[in-house]
């Protein structure tokens, strides 16, 4: 039978047009997007502060906010401001690999279990064995394993987010593939790859989509719980949560090295946080009258 191309439903560039201006005119998401948006100019911006991250100049130790060092100064007399500017590239460029690759791995097992039912169940118990362990547990005993660094933090948090990703697809791919489009695809001889990858995974994207914005921003928490357990990013390289660790022997002396990276975390899951919402009101059917 001659393999005749079905396409499915995926937006038209004027849908296109009008779910972007659905978010933009939806609260959370522009809130979201502008903070999210700051932090990251401000993370690739980082070196035209002028100073090293980890330039000692002890004479400046526990200097106050003030003009001169408008975060403070730590222990050693690094510039605070400059440590969490640098510090967010790593905390976000962390973030967004996880939500990436956690993503990606978690839509092709997620398809694959929904459209082979044989596939289906040792994926999904294997999935539900995992979930049983807290994230930021199961986080922790694979960087222990693996050696305290970013890779090993990007792997382990990659690792423990996956189950979610699987189960979301797989729950939505489960409703597409019963769709009228997809059986016709079928009955046209469509092969199992074209109608996994081209039918059943772009309709069940947008659940997705919503899930990898809240990933982004538990895995900023995750990696500063791990660093600040001395198991994330290794100094010198600066991250949020090694920042604070590195503050908390001096927290009643100079409050400022654990606030301001504090205020950096705070401000990224609330942005990332707002921009899921916006996300899951506009493409969630069920939230349009909302």
């Amino acid at each position: 039978m001659t393999d005749v191309v079905i396409a499915a439903p995926i937006l038209a560039p004027r849908k296109r047009f009008q779910l972007i201006r659905r978010l933009l005119a939806h609260r959370s998401f522009r809130i979201g997007i502008v903070l999210v948006t700051v932090l990251a100019i401000a993370a690739i911006l980082a070196p035209l502060t002028g100073i090293e991250p980890s330039a000692m100049r002890v004479r400046f130790r526990f200097r106050p906010p003030s003009p001169e060092f408008l975060m403070g100064s730590d222990n050693f007399g690094r510039d605070i401001l400059t440590r969490v500017l640098y510090g967010a590239r790593v905390s976000l460029w962390i973030g967004l690999v996880v939500a990436l690759l956690s993503g990606i791995v978690g839509a092709v097992i997620g398809v694959f279990a929904a459209q082979f039912r044989a596939f289906d169940a040792p994926v999904m118990r294997l999935m539900d064995a995992m979930m049983s362990f807290p994230a930021i547990l199961l986080a922790l005993g694979i960087t222990a394993a693996l050696g305290p660094r970013m890779e090993s933090v990007i792997i382990a948090l990659s690792v423990a987010y996956v189950p979610a990703g699987v189960r979301i697809v797989r729950a939505s791919a489960l409703v597409v593939r019963e769709l009228d489009y997809v059986q016709a695809a079928r009955i046209a001889g469509a092969s199992n790859a074209r109608i996994m990858f081209h039918h059943i995974l772009p309709n069940s994207f947008g659940p997705l989509l919503v899930h990898m914005t809240f990933v982004f921003a538990y895995s900023i928490l995750a990696e500063a719980a791990l660093s600040f357990l001395g198991v994330g990013v290794q100094p010198p390289t600066p991250s949020w949560g090694n920042i604070i660790a590195e503050g908390r022997d001096f927290a009643t002396e100079a409050w400022w090295i654990m606030v301001f990276p504090g205020i950096g975390i705070s401000l990224a899951a609330l942005g990332l946080n707002l921009l899921g919402d916006g996300l899951r009101d506009v493409l969630d059917p069920r939230l349009k009258g909302a």
